[in-house]
């Protein structure tokens, strides 16, 4: 497999929902998959040692359910792309898998027509919702639900980053504050970014204040 490809990790317990998903994604000259497991466990232990870019997760297994998953591999590798494919579609599901560090949403029932499009726009540092997935949000927004909050969509680990970086901490700071590595400090601030929608240390900080994450000066 070429090393341009994009190397792909399926984390699913059901055996015949793997293959196909497998044949979708190698029918495709940009993609490769680089290994798959059935179990919570053993995905992580595949995340930290496999050459993986995005991983396509169920959030149903056992050993360890899926969100479990998504937020402790997001910890391991927070720049690795996290597609979940789910056959859960209720805001509440997604929420908590956005949460939890999902970079897309995707319904099993969807995954022959799209999954090749949800792939690339998160490997291009977008969000993907399946359509019908996208209409659960909307309705949820429209009740005033707390799910429209932005820092809803933060992992407590870019939480965590979020306030020291609001406090002017460095990057090599924040790394010895938290014992992680001044990459994964890179990598956390840009998935704040993203998320948030700002593209600047200032906009963060700002932020930071009008959630009450620190003490106003």
């Amino acid at each position: 497999m070429s090393d341009e490809r994009t190397r792909v990790l399926l984390v699913d317990d059901h055996n015949l929902v793997r293959a196909g998903v497998r044949r979708i994604i190698e029918s495709q000259p940009g993609f490769g998959v680089v290994g798959e497991v059935g179990d919570g466990e053993q995905a992580l232990r595949a995340v930290e040692t496999l050459p993986v870019d995005v991983v396509v997760l169920d959030l149903t297994m056992p050993n360890m359910d899926g969100f479990e998953v998504l937020r402790r591999a997001k910890e391991l590798r927070p720049a690795v792309r996290i597609l979940v494919l789910s056959m859960h579609a209720n805001a509440q599901y997604v929420t908590r898998a956005v949460r939890e560090g999902a970079d897309g949403y995707l319904l099993k029932d969807s995954a022959v027509q799209e999954l090749v499009a949800a792939l690339e726009a998160v490997m291009d540092g977008k969000a993907y919702y399946s359509p019908s997935v996208q209409q659960e949000l909307s309705n949820a927004l429209r009740a005033g639900s707390a799910l429209g909050r932005p820092r809803d969509l933060l992992t407590d680990r870019e939480l965590d980053v979020l306030k020291l970086v609001a406090r002017g901490l460095s990057t090599k700071e924040i790394a010895a504050s938290l014992d992680i590595s001044p990459r994964t400090v890179d990598s956390h601030r840009a998935n704040l970014m993203r998320k948030l929608g700002l593209k600047s240390i200032a906009l963060l900080t700002q932020f930071a204040l009008s959630e009450g994450l620190l003490e106003t000066p």
